[in-house]
This record gives C-alpha cells, structure tokens and sequence, in this order.
C-alpha cells in the first residue's frame, strides 16, 4: 500500500495453539494436562509478575475471564478496550492478548484445555453482561467450580468439567444477546492480522517493516494504526511479545542464555542481553536468579 492507499483485504493469520512457540510452555500457569479445567482468580492467574498479563502474549489454554469488581484494560488481538464489573471475555488458545487490572479489580479464570471436548468459542469475544439473572447465573457456575477446587472433593475433576460445559451453554446463550455481526473497520482488521502475525512469528529474526510488508502496508501506516487501535507502536508491540517469551524462558525455564537467544532470533547472546537489560534494567542472569530465589 502507498501511504495515502488503502488496504487490500487481509484476514488474521490463524494461529493453532499446537503450533505455539516451545518457550512458552508456562504462560500464566495455565499448561492444563489434567485437569482439563481449572478456576483460578485474576491475581492467581497472573501470580509471578505483572509482567506475566501487562505483555503481549498467549495462553495454551481457552480461558473464559469473568471480572467482577473494578476496571481493567485489555489489549486483544491487537485492539485495546476498557474493562469493567460484568464484563465476560473469550481468550481463545493461541490468541494474543495483554491485560492491565486496575488496582481495584477482582475477577476469575475458568481456563480450559484446548483439546478439550468443552465446546469453547474460536473467536475472541468481549461481551457486557447487563441482565442481573445472567449475571448471577455465571457467578452461580463459578462459585460451583471455587467448591470443587477448594474442598477438593471426590470426582472433582469431572465436576469442574460439567460445570464448565454448563457455562460454554451460558456462554453461547450470551454471544446470540450480543449478536454482533457488523464488519470491522480496515484499521481494525490490520492490526488484527498484525497481532496474529507477531504471535506466529515472534520467535524468529524479523523486525517491524518485515510484516509491514508481509500485510501490503508501510511500516508508517502500520506504526500509526497500531499506535490508535493498541496504544503502542507496532515496533513496540513486536518488542513487548518477544520479552515476554524472553521472560517466560529465562524465570521459568533452564534453557542456557545463549540457546534462549537463539531460539528467539537474537543475533547473539550478547545483543539478547543487551535487549533484556534495556526494558527490565537487570541482566537475564539475575533475572533468572531472582525468579528462583522467590
């Protein structure tokens, strides 16, 4: 695209959660080979820094997140909104996403497995609950799944696991009340694909204007719409995914320096820890050693 153009069509990249990059095999806890479901408080969700949900990133699992107090901001799929009491919010498996609580904010997880026969949705979705009877439904659900989880009772797996059946019909029911059908915007879209490229490829040695160019768009065209969809930059978001994955590797891992670098497509070791020590003011060593000394 020229910078005055238009853009031509572009859909999402899919991104299959299967195909996820090897590092990221303990984002947010929520690696769920059994049980297949799990409840989990927003804090606990994100329990090992802010940095775990502030980043750009993605989850293995499904995750339904249900916030009941308090105001919270959520970039998703590139797209950045504000959150707040009632709120119900689809993360797919693989899809990416970064999340900021208010200081204020409660809500739970339901996080479920993504080869799971739990139907869960494959779209993102953001939906405001308003009618009171379907507000205390889904809390009702949760408050079952909290009594399985903390009295660990008996066949506690499968419970968790109709009750979670029982919320994706809750879930389902609520998306046809918030039938919306209307076709994003272009700009919406690009950022989209833009999100799902990142998440496809964060791992390997390719800068901004790379998939600028990938999406038919100038690196300034696409600086500018991420910067009004997303809040940051597209460069920043690029940045913000790949230390993430670097963090993640680094305080829950045992990968050598030198192989984590590689594997996210540092040049070398030493621009790796240049890059770490650049955006958290510690070096990936003591990163590593204060992750395990906690």
């Amino acid at each position: 695209m020229s910078a005055g153009g238009t853009m031509a069509e572009h859909q999402p990249i899919p991104t299959d959660a299967a195909e996820l990059h090897p590092l990221d095999t303990a984002t947010l806890g929520t690696d769920l080979p059994s049980p297949k479901v799990r409840l989990s408080t927003l804090a606990q969700w994100g329990a090992g820094g802010g940095w775990r949900l502030s980043l750009p990133h993605s989850s293995k699992t499904h995750n339904l997140l249900w916030i009941t107090k308090g105001q919270a901001r959520i970039t998703l799929e590139g797209v950045q909104r504000g959150l707040g009491a009632h709120n119900a919010v689809v993360i797919p498996a693989g899809c990416g996403f970064a999340l900021e609580p208010g200081a204020q904010c409660f809500g739970w997880v339901v996080s479920v497995a993504a080869q799971s026969p739990i139907l869960m949705p494959d779209n993102a979705q953001i939906l405001r609950i308003l009618e009171v009877q379907n507000q205390t439904e889904l809390t009702a659900l949760i408050d079952r799944m909290q009594r399985e989880t903390h009295h660990n009772l008996p066949f506690a797996d499968e419970a968790l696991a109709a009750h979670a059946q029982l919320m994706t019909v809750w879930l389902r029911r609520a998306m046809i009340d918030h039938d919306n059908t209307a076709r994003p915007k272009a700009s919406q879209r690009l950022v989209t694909a833009y999100a799902a490229l990142i998440e496809r490829d964060y791992h390997l040695p390719r800068v901004m204007a790379d998939y600028a160019a990938d999406l038919g768009v100038t690196p300034t065209h696409l600086t500018r719409t991420c910067r009004q969809s997303a809040g940051m930059t597209a460069a920043d978001m690029l940045v913000r995914r790949k230390l993430h994955a670097a963090r993640v590797a680094l305080e829950d891992g045992d990968l050598p320096i030198t192989q984590i670098a590689a594997s996210l497509g540092f040049g070398s070791a030493a621009y790796f820890s240049r890059f770490i020590q650049h955006h958290t003011t510690h070096s990936p060593s003591s990163l590593r050693k204060a992750a395990r000394a906690a």
